[in-house]
């Protein structure tokens, strides 16, 4: 399984970013950053300096927002619906998308449900509870905003 290291994972998006900014080719796992990346102008600049990304801490005491998990979490919840993992997360996140009038508000409520599942994972010591996840991605995508 890749597990990249968080400098990994940074290096990469500032990588999208620059090739994606210069017009250069785009890998596919880099096409897929980028168009997130485009969606999210306000993390340009952290992603155009990949030293200071690098070095870069983002805590809640501090207010900042971290663009690395953020569009980490973009990609993640792309690759479930493109595999389709939890199984019916893909028509969840398209009824969502419907009700929210585009993909990028759908994906920031799914990113809730998400982080949710992963906090409560984290508490609770027991693995992540895909169905809960799926469940409440739903609940989301059948109730009015």
């Amino acid at each position: 399984m890749f597990q990249p290291s968080q400098n990994d994972v940074r290096r990469f998006f500032c990588a999208a970013y620059a090739r994606w900014r210069e017009g250069l080719p785009l890998d596919p796992m880099q096409d897929i950053a980028a168009r997130w990346i485009a969606e999210h102008p306000e993390h340009h600049a952290e992603l155009a300096d990949a030293k200071a990304a690098l070095a870069a801490v983002y805590t809640v005491e501090d207010g900042r927002s971290n663009p690395f998990l953020h569009l980490s979490m973009h990609l993640s919840i792309e690759e479930q619906c493109a595999i389709d993992q939890p199984s019916g997360i893909r028509q969840a996140v398209q009824l969502l998308a419907t009700r929210r009038g585009g993909l990028h508000a759908a994906q920031h409520e799914v990113m809730e449900a998400l982080g949710e599942m992963v906090w409560t994972s984290q508490r609770s010591g027991l693995p992540p509870d895909g169905m809960a996840y799926l469940d409440n991605v739903r609940r989301r995508a059948t109730r009015d905003a």
